[in-house]
């Protein structure tokens, strides 16, 4: 699957014996997960604001004031503010409500013998539910906004310009990222300007409240607690551009894989029939794919990692995809709910301290939720992979193809 999207990359980065070590024109590659997870945790040291770091890559597309290129005071500010809207509660009634009938379609379908592309099915479920949390509801035909695989195909034209060789964008990549998601947020800016201001910002409610579980409301979206925060529309803009960006590949990357998973290892009948390990299951998963394969971070002051110092300006490639699969062994573990090696990691795949994946609970309703659905397909009606394709060349190693249906 890695040597598929990235034929030289993973292969190369995969051959890594050392824990830490200086690759030139990529950068210093850390492979240990404790040691990443130090970094991590270290934001005094390592940034995401200097040379080689994330705010190289998406300042000029985003802006700079999105949670993936912010640090300090200014990044705890905005991430207290938008909690809310990630409570999991929040996020279950909102998966629930956005996503529920189309799932539950999905196991009538697998139990009546159709074949499901589940790549198709996970791309329009997250292109879904990251439409309606940020904005882009769709109001009726003909109102413009993407269907899953189109907005699905615009992210992936933009993520799929980041190469760990290349540092940032060119002038040209930006205009055209720029411009997809200009055109991908015309809907969140009239979400935007049609929001009450209500208080300004440090005035507002406390980063406890937390809205009802009971009900969504239409109007509690990105851009409108952005307007909220006293943020500028442009700034709005640049934030709900980052929720799309990360909000539908790694999804769209992590679901089929785990389903390949589950039915080539066997645990696809166990687990329908008996739920009891599906949370350790699903962090194995995670841990075997990580989704979000790499994180970048910047030396600001010169540093150690393990044996190898750093100075700042340096830029560390956190390699968390073997980080994960090796699990502090040295070598790659084997999917295996019962051992369970995923327990220990503490969720790396979703980082570590400030920077831990504010989106996490959004992702695991929305995992949960899919998977279920094919586990009560699987209950009634045995299921097998009838057919697969990876995709090649793209930044989140996944397939482009996974078909199920019930076994003939």
């Amino acid at each position: 699957m890695q040597r598929a999207a990235h034929p030289l990359v993973y292969p190369l980065l995969s051959r890594l014996g050392r824990p830490v070590q200086r690759i030139p024109r990529v950068g210093v590659v850390v492979t240990d997960a404790a040691l990443l997870r130090s970094v991590l945790l270290d934001t005094t040291s390592f940034t995401k604001t200097g040379p080689g770091s994330p705010a190289d890559l998406w300042t000029p597309v985003l802006g700079p004031s999105v949670l993936l290129n912010m640090e300090g005071a200014d990044h705890l500010a905005l991430r207290r503010r938008l909690a809310p809207l990630f409570a999991p509660a929040y996020v279950d009634e909102l998966t629930r409500q956005t996503i529920g009938p189309a799932t539950a379609r999905l196991t009538e379908r697998l139990v009546a013998g159709e074949a499901v592309d589940l790549v198709a099915e996970v791309r329009e479920a997250a292109g879904q539910v990251i439409s309606r949390l940020v904005g882009l509801e769709r109001e009726g035909d003909g109102d413009g906004v993407p269907g899953g695989e189109e907005l699905f195909a615009r992210v992936s034209a933009v993520t799929g310009f980041v190469r760990l060789s290349r540092p940032r964008f060119t002038p040209a990549q930006v205009r055209h990222a720029r411009e997809v998601l200009d055109d991908l947020t015309r809907h969140a800016r009239a979400a935007y300007r049609d929001a009450d201001p209500g208080p300004t910002a440090g005035t507002g409610p406390s980063a406890d409240t937390r809205p009802s579980a009971d009900t969504v409301p239409a109007a509690d979206t990105v851009p409108a607690r952005m307007r909220e925060l006293g943020l500028s529309e442009d700034e709005a803009m640049g934030a709900v551009g980052a929720f799309v960006l990360t909000g539908t590949e790694t999804l769209v990357s992590y679901l089929p894989r785990m389903l390949a998973i589950l039915a080539d290892t066997g645990w696809l009948e166990r687990l329908a029939h008996d739920r009891s390990l599906l949370g350790p299951a699903i962090a194995e998963g995670l841990r075997v794919t990580t989704p979000s394969p790499v994180m970048l971070r910047s030396v600001a002051a010169d540093a150690r990692v393990g044996r190898v110092a750093v100075r700042a300006g340096d830029r560390l490639v956190l390699a968390t995809f073997l980080a994960n699969r090796r699990a502090g062994t040295g070598a790659a573990l084997p999917f295996d709910p019962e051992a369970n090696p995923a327990a220990d990691l503490k969720q790396l795949w979703f980082g570590a301290g400030a920077h831990f994946c504010l989106g996490a609970p959004l992702a695991m309703a929305q995992i949960g939720l899919v998977l279920n659905a094919v586990l009560d397909a699987e209950a009634r009606a045995p299921l097998a992979v009838a057919a697969r394709r990876a995709q090649r060349g793209t930044l989140i190693p996944g397939y482009s193809r996974l078909v199920l249906r019930a076994r003939q």
